[in-house]
C-alpha cells in the first residue's frame, strides 16, 4: 500500500469510514499516523481538546518501543496495544506495516465493541487502498 499518494477522494472516504465506524459509536478521537508519527488524518467528536500532533509523535514512539519488546520475547510484533485509564482509554491497531490507527474513547464504550468496529474500519480502509 502506498499511502504517500493518497488522493483527496481517498482521504474523504477514509474520514467517512472513521466517522461511521468510530466517531458515531462514541469514540472521542481517532488518528491515523505513519510509524514516524506523521498524521495522515484525524477525526474527533467536537468535544475534545487533544493535541493530536504531540500525541501522534508520542504514540509512534510508544508503538516502536512495544514492537522492540515483542522481538525480545520472540514475537514478530504486537499488532495491538491498549492503555486503560479511569476516564480515557487508548487503543492502537496496525493498519499495515506503515500505518497505525489510534482510538481514544471513554468508559461508556466496551473494549470488545470498540475492537469490533476498529477491525471493520481497518478492513474497509485496506479495501479502499487496494482498489485505489
Amino acid at each position: 500500500m502506498n499511502y504517500g499518494v493518497v488522493s483527496q477522494e481517498q482521504l474523504e472516504q477514509i474520514d467517512k469510514i472513521l466517522n461511521e465506524k468510530l466517531i458515531r459509536i462514541g469514540v472521542d478521537c481517532v488518528i491515523i499516523i505513519d510509524m514516524a508519527g506523521n498524521i495522515i488524518t484525524a477525526k474527533e467528536n467536537g468535544k475534545t481538546k487533544y493535541d493530536v500532533y504531540s500525541f501522534a509523535a508520542l504514540a509512534a514512539g510508544n508503538f516502536a518501543t512495544v514492537d522492540a519488546m515483542a522481538k525480545l520475547v520472540g514475537e514478530t510484533e504486537f499488532s495491538l496495544l491498549f492503555h486503560k485509564g479511569t476516564e480515557c482509554n487508548i487503543h492502537f491497531s496496525k493498519i499495515d506495516d506503515e500505518l497505525l490507527l489510534i482510538t481514544m474513547f471513554g468508559k461508556t464504550i466496551s473494549l470488545g465493541y470498540l475492537r469490533l468496529n476498529v477491525v471493520e474500519a481497518i478492513e474497509e480502509i485496506r479495501k479502499l487502498w487496494a482498489n485505489g
